[in-house]
This record gives C-alpha cells, structure tokens and sequence, in this order.
C-alpha cells in the first residue's frame, strides 16, 4: 500500500513539473513572437520619416506590448533585442521601468512608459502619462503616473532612507534648440502606488532638470563607490545668454549631489581625479536607435570650446 502511494505522489509530481515546464515554454514562446512584432514596431517609430506613420507604430507598440506583459511571468523577460526602449530592473528587483519616446514633427518628443510591479504571474502595472507640457514647475512639483515628467530612463538608484525611495536618471530631449536630462524621484505609497517628486535635493526640489544646447552632449551619471551623481556644470557663452537655457553647455567644470543621510547635497567643482574611471552608460540622443549601450562601455563626451566657470 505504501509502495502505491509513493508511486502515485511520484507520478503526481513528476506531472506537475512537466506540466509547469510546459507552460513556461509555452510562455516563452509567445513572448519571443511578441518580442519579434515590437522590435519591427520600435524601428518604424525611431526611423520612419512620416509623423503619422511613427505615431500610428507606436499605438500599435502600445497594445502589443501590453499583451505581452500580461502573460504569465512577464517581468523576467528582457525584451532586450528591442532596441527602441529602455528595460530598467530596480536593484531590489522590486519593479522595473520601461520607457521609450517618439518625435514630433516639430522636433520636439513625447515620452511613453510603464511601471511593471514584480508581481510573478499576475500582471500588476502602472502606465506613465506624459504631462509635462501641463508642468509649469517640474522641480517644485510632486505627482502620480499619470502626470508623469516623462523621460527616459538609464539608470535607477535605491536609497535605504527611513522611507526608501529610488532616484531615476533620464534623458528628456526638448526640441530643435535645446536638450534636458533629469533625476527625478520614484517612491511607493502604503497601496504600493507610484509616486514622483520627492523634497530631498537642495532648497527642496523634487527633482533635478537640466537644460543646454542641442548641439552639446552633457554628462549626468551616477557614482556608487561615492554615492555621488556628476554632471557637467552648464554655463551660457556669455553672460548676456544666462536667461536663455537652450544656449548653455558644459564648461569643462563638475558638480554632483552628495548622498547624506537619505538626503542629495549640492556639491560644486568636483574633482574628476577621484572619480573612478568606470562609469554607466550615458544616453545620448539616439536618432537611429533609442537604446542606452547595454555593455556599459563609455560614450564619448563631447566638451564644446568654452571658458572656466568664475569662482
């Protein structure tokens, strides 16, 4: 009788393991297919000269890729041969962010994104709404998904504060003059809801905008080994141009944020000799292909001629 039982507890499990194998193949078959259909899609909203025919691929994007999401166990796939978004995991692996942009015809972006929870075989997500035309003030102002700052994001930082938070930087374009980047500020309500904008850097901002010449590429990257994040210092040519944002470029000077006790404090003329020299990837505006370098290597940047910052 014993025998019978361990037998059919064997058989029971030995089917239970084939049957779980086969779903998760089954699974990651149909992801693949989608994985196929959004990387073509991503391509005609990056590449494609028609306004009409880029917005029209990117709606198409939009609901492929939520049918994807919605299969089981999702969050553990990468989606990492579409190259016209970024896939970002949370370092605790909490959530992750996917985001992505489109061009207007004028020059100037939207931006499109999600917040995948990570929440196994039940889909748990938060759309990102890009409001920020309606922003008059983005540094002084905190919001929800649905007023979302939009940008897209390269990096995500965790923050053990008394509440922890994460702090997202991101490349925001702008238009046919000027460039923005941003670190802005994640944080989960009690209901495990998303909000953004928090009053932890320097005379309270909620978050950090930066804004210089389109022609100029800037640098805005994290340091772990110094809980540091460094930019390059924006000045105008002139001081004429100090109210005109979209003239300004990096003057071969530094400054950075200081994590102190769950708090970011300005710090100025950093020395980049004590900066280690290995460092993520930056993003740079990728009119052929929206994608950060996956491998890490170091982007180029590229210092326009420009004077020394007046102490």
């Amino acid at each position: 009788m014993r025998g019978s039982i361990l037998a059919i507890c064997l058989l029971f499990c030995l089917s239970s393991s084939f049957a779980q194998h086969s779903d998760e193949s089954k699974n990651l078959k149909q992801l693949s297919i989608y994985q196929d259909s959004l990387k073509s899609l991503g391509k005609k909203f990056v590449n494609n000269p028609d306004d009409m025919e880029r917005k029209a691929a990117n709606y198409t994007f939009i609901r492929t890729l939520v049918s994807a999401l919605k299969v089981p166990h999702s969050f553990n796939f990468p989606f990492d041969s579409v190259k016209s978004i970024s896939t970002l995991n949370s370092p605790d692996n909490r959530f992750r962010i996917l985001s992505w942009h489109v061009m207007n015809q004028d020059g100037s972006y939207r931006f499109y994104g999600t917040v995948q929870m990570n929440t196994g075989n039940n889909l748990l997500m938060y759309p990102l709404e890009d409001y920020s035309p309606m922003l008059k003030n983005p540094e002084d102002s905190v919001t929800d998904n649905r007023k979302w700052f939009g940008a897209q994001y390269y990096k995500i930082i965790r923050v053990a504060a008394a509440t922890p938070y994460y702090v997202l930087l991101g490349w925001k374009g702008n238009n046919v003059k000027s460039t923005k980047k941003v670190i802005e500020v994640l944080s989960f309500d009690k209901e495990d809801k998303p909000n953004l904008g928090m009053p932890v850097f320097n005379g309270s901002r909620k978050r950090v905008v930066f804004e210089y010449t389109r022609q100029a590429s800037m640098l805005l990257r994290y340091v772990p080994e110094q809980n540091l994040i460094v930019f390059d210092h924006l000045a105008p040519p002139d001081d004429k141009m100090k109210d005109h944002p979209e003239t300004f470029g990096p003057d071969l000077s530094y400054d950075g944020y200081k994590l102190k006790n769950g708090r970011w404090e300005f710090v100025e003329n950093l020395d980049m000799r004590n900066i280690p020299e290995t460092r993520d990837a930056e993003y740079i505006d990728p009119k052929a292909q929206a994608i950060i370098d996956r491998n890490g290597a170091p982007a180029p940047v590229k210092k326009p001629a420009g004077t020394k910052r007046k102490n």
